[in-house]
This record gives structure tokens, sequence and C-alpha cells, in this order.
């Protein structure tokens, strides 16, 4: 089969959908990989090091949807992408449909085949194309987080860990999954009062079980929600509904209530966002404020530490992306359920059913889609 696999091009973006690693496994497989010429500069894999592992070097993006029957990427397609796309060509990457509707219209029109990285399930009903990023997402969170409340950056002037003698911030973490999880290492680790809120009693046991005290746990109420927000320097927005849009959990009226200077971190905001006052913001300029609280929203928060999070990415599917290579993205969808709960989008019908619902689309069920194909 052929690969390519595109330069990102969203604001800051220097992830790249593959590495020379997983390139030359691809090609050990007997699949022929174009790369365009910069796609991993800013993380340091030159082209040079793509042609040792056997890739050709694009001159331009063109050339690579123009040849590609599988194409692999890391953020969703920007509309001049989406205008690249042919129909039957398969796109492996994240999607994130539900809030963007643009997004969904363009690849429909495409009449592409479009797997979203989110949404592809294991045997555990987990995420795992989704949890490296999150693991990125969810450390990231309380890192960006400690710098908004920098006096000069909006904030109150806290220093989460405080320091002997004062008292240490408190973080209140809004969702208790993979991202939560990682957010709470790092709020924990720099000594923090943290408490997680989930509605999973179990899972609020497992968090209580691996901090082993070093944490609070509490229900997500309305009421606890309310309570743990207000009182919080930060809070990091870490919900999930696979495919869904994020539930909105604080709404602007909330804001008035909030310390002054105290943060928002939305993880979620790929979904949609899980505050109100939530809108996508890019790492050249990552916050606003409003109600006199700092909002910080970037849609693509792994791309500021690009290296780590691709070669995590790649770990992660390189697997499914040989999957679909050498059996045939239709054959391999079909042979495993799995890889098949990624596919959102089928030449011109949309399959994932929560996407649809948001969107307002008829739903196909991707196996009556791939039947029909």
């Amino acid at each position: 089969m052929r690969i390519g696999v595109p330069k990102e091009i969203k604001t800051h973006e220097y992830r790249v959908g593959m590495t020379p690693g997983g390139v030359r496994e691809a090609v050990q497989h007997g699949h022929a990989v174009q790369v365009e010429t910069g796609a991993g500069a800013g993380i340091g894999l030159e082209d040079a090091a793509y042609e040792k592992a056997g890739a050709s070097i694009a001159a331009s993006a063109d050339e690579v949807f123009a040849q590609a029957d599988l194409i692999i990427k890391v953020k969703e397609p920007q509309p001049v992408e989406c205008a690249r796309l042919r129909s039957g060509q398969t796109l492996f990457t994240y999607l994130h449909l539900a809030p963007d509707p643009q997004q969904a219209k363009g690849l429909l029109a495409s009449g592409c085949i479009a797997i979203a990285y989110e949404t592809v399930t294991d045997a555990h009903g987990r995420l795992p194309l989704l949890a490296p990023m999150s693991e990125v997402a969810g450390r990231m969170a309380v890192q960006a987080g400690a710098h908004c409340l920098e006096k000069s950056q909006g904030g109150s002037g806290i220093l989460l860990g405080g320091v002997p003698g004062v008292l240490p911030g408190r973080v209140a973490i809004l969702g208790g999954g993979v991202v939560g999880t990682n957010a709470a290492r790092m709020a924990v680790g720099m000594g923090a009062r943290v408490t997680v809120l989930d509605r999973s009693l179990a899972r609020l046991r497992e968090l209580d079980d691996l901090f082993q005290g070093r944490l609070l746990t509490r229900f997500a109420t309305l009421e606890a929600v309310e309570e743990e927000v207000l009182a919080a320097d930060l809070t990091v927005g870490a919900v999930l509904i696979p495919g869904a849009a994020a539930p909105r959990l604080i709404p602007r009226t909330m804001l008035a209530a909030m310390k002054p200077g105290s943060v928002l971190v939305d993880v979620s905001i790929d979904q949609g966002g899980c505050f109100e006052t939530s809108q996508p913001t890019t790492h050249a300029n990552p916050t606003y404020i409003i109600d006199g609280i700092v909002h910080y929203c970037v849609a693509n928060m792994p791309g500021a530490v690009a290296r780590t999070s691709t070669f995590a990415l790649n770990n992660a599917t390189l697997p499914c992306i040989l999957q679909l290579a050498d059996q045939g993205s239709v054959a391999a969808l079909q042979a495993d359920p799995h890889l098949r709960a990624g596919l959102n989008i089928h030449r011109g019908r949309v399959t994932y059913r929560a996407v649809a619902e948001v969107l307002g689309y008829d739903y196909l069920p991707s196996e009556d889609a791939l039947a029909a194909a």
C-alpha cells in the first residue's frame, strides 16, 4: 500500500504522523511510504532520517495526498487538506468531529474513509490511541496551569506547591480518567492540595489506592463540583464522552464567585470544552481572561512537547497503521471490531453514532457501511 505522511499545518503543531522507526517497519512490510519534506524537521526528524528508513520525500502536500492510499496525520485535517482528500482514500488521524461541523462537512464531501484515533478501542473498552496524548495533556495541564497562576500571566500569584509556612495552592480535577490521573500525578508531585471528582465510585477507589491518601476524591455531584471549583486556584477539565461533545460542567455564572486570578485549563476543548466560557486557543495565544478568570484552552496541548508526543503516539498507532496497510482498509476494519470503532465517516456517511447525533446527520452503522463496500 502507498502510505502518505504530510506535514502538519495547524498553528504551532510540530508533531508528525510517523517516525522514521515507524516508516522502517512499514517498508519492511512491503509498503511504500512518502513523507512530505520537512514533516519532522520541527522535532529533529530530518528528511535524511526518513530516506534512510526507506521513505521517499515529496516536495509538497499536494503530492502526498495525490499518491497515497492511506494518509497518516496527527491533527484533524484543515479545510485545505479536506479538499485534497479523494473518494475511497483512507485518513487515519485525530478527528474530534463533534464540535467541528465544517470538518465533518469537508470529510463527507470528499468521499474518504476517515478513522479517528480517539474512538479506536481495545479489548478492555479503553481508548489506546487517545491514551498517550491524554497522558501528555494531563501532565501539561498542571504545568501550564501553574504558569498561568503567575501574576504576570494574569493569575493570582500563587505558587502551587507553596513554601514552608505558606499553604500550597488548591487544584480541582474534573474527571478521573487518563487525563485526570496524570494531572493529579503532576499536581501532587508539586505539593498542591488536590481533589479529583468523578462519577465512578470504582474509579475514585482506584485513585484513592493509587495515591495512598495524597489526594482527596469526591463523587461529582453538581454541589461537589461547585464547592471544589470555587475553592480551587487551578481547575483542570478532564472529562470525556468518546466521540461526543464534552458536557458543560462550569457555567459562566459560576466565574464571578471563583477566586480572582484563578485558572481554568480545559483539556476537553478538542471535544468542545467542559466550561461554558471555553473557546479553542493556540500555543501562539494560549490564554484569555473572562470575569477575572484565566482560561487556557489550547486545542493541541501535546504539540508543545512535540518530540515526546510524536514518539508516544507512534508507539500506539503503528500496529493499527500496519493492520490497515497489510490487509487493506476495508478488510482490516471488517476483521477488527476495535479498529472499526474508529470509523467515523465512510464514503459520505457518518458511521459513529455520537457524531451523527451531535451534528444532526443520519447514522449508518459501520458494519453496514463496510458490507456495502
